[in-house]
């Protein structure tokens, strides 16, 4: 049995939480927080990617997966968007590191080559799904980690925020193979399409390696409550770690081998059954529904 895909149009009531919703870690707030800087841009990109590639499916079950895809992926994008402007309001103004995320999916990523360079426009569009089903192997490692991170909930983490977190990784989990099918579907053939999906990962993975240090250390920098007084390390970010506050690198460094496997497929990423549960239960799906 096929399991259905679809976007589910939920909201979120961001007045009761605070800038540091992880009482009392800092850190550990602000490495996640890095994904509402990065996720609405990349989201959006991702769904523009993927209406360029909708013409090249011949399979309706994949056209049927990709468009509930893009449903998410949309929905996502327009959640973590209102979390900055959360923290906008809260003084922690986000614009000076977006607009280089917006930079990166718009011009280098985008429908045409960076600086003209002379890739034919199915080569350019193949290469750009390699990067998307890269950076949704991330995503399914993700959502499966915080959907079964107690830690959170130890700590004493904002209901709000952990429900948007686990809601997204639900849905993460939930299409996990969607992108790596549309790249196999629309990405050629033989050592070729293997070889594209190696280049998007060499791409992928050391820029959202960069990407996710840098936000880190941009939201530590410009919080008002923290006033200079704490920047990002890599002994505060370990400790987080074995509080079970956030993923071990070696978790999300472990990802990447697997995925460059030739007979690898990300269904294997994750527990549906979980994502599934999780989203029978979470407030802002019930809610949408």
């Amino acid at each position: 049995m096929t399991h259905e895909i679809a976007p589910r149009r939920v909201a979120f009531d961001w007045s009761r939480t605070p800038l540091h919703w992880i009482p009392g870690e800092p850190t550990a707030t602000h490495v996640i927080n890095v994904l509402h800087l990065l996720l609405p841009a990349g989201e959006r990109w991702f769904v523009k990617v993927f209406k360029e590639g909708l013409p090249l499916i011949t399979d309706p079950g994949l056209r049927a997966d990709v468009k509930g895809f893009m449903g998410q992926e949309a929905t996502h994008s327009v959640q973590h968007t209102h979390v900055l402007d959360h923290l906008a309001a809260q003084r922690l103004d986000t614009a000076d590191f977006t607009k280089y995320a917006d930079f990166l999916f718009e011009r280098l990523l985008g429908e045409r080559p960076p600086l003209n360079a002379p890739i034919p426009a199915r080569e350019w569009l193949r290469f750009r799904l390699s990067v998307v089903a890269a950076v949704e192997q991330f995503t399914a490692v993700l959502g499966d980690w915080v959907l079964a991170a107690d830690g959170l909930d130890r700590a004493g983490a904002d209901e709000v925020m952990l429900d948007l977190l686990r809601w997204h990784g639900a849905e993460e989990v939930e299409h996990r193979a969607v992108a790596f099918d549309m790249y196999q579907h629309c990405g050629g053939t033989g050592t070729a399409r293997y070889t594209r999906r190696i280049a998007g990962m060499a791409v992928t993975a050391p820029v959202m390696l960069y990407l996710w240090v840098w936000g880190t250390a941009y939201l530590m920098r410009h919080d008002p409550q923290l006033a200079g007084r704490l920047r990002y390390s890599l002994k505060e970010h370990e400790k987080a770690v074995r509080k079970g506050l956030l993923p071990a690198w070696r978790e999300l460094g472990a990802a990447v081998p697997r995925y460059l496997r030739r007979s690898y497929h990300p269904s294997r990423e994750g527990s549906l059954n979980r994502a599934v549960e999780y989203l029978k239960r979470s407030p802002a799906a019930r809610a949408a529904s």
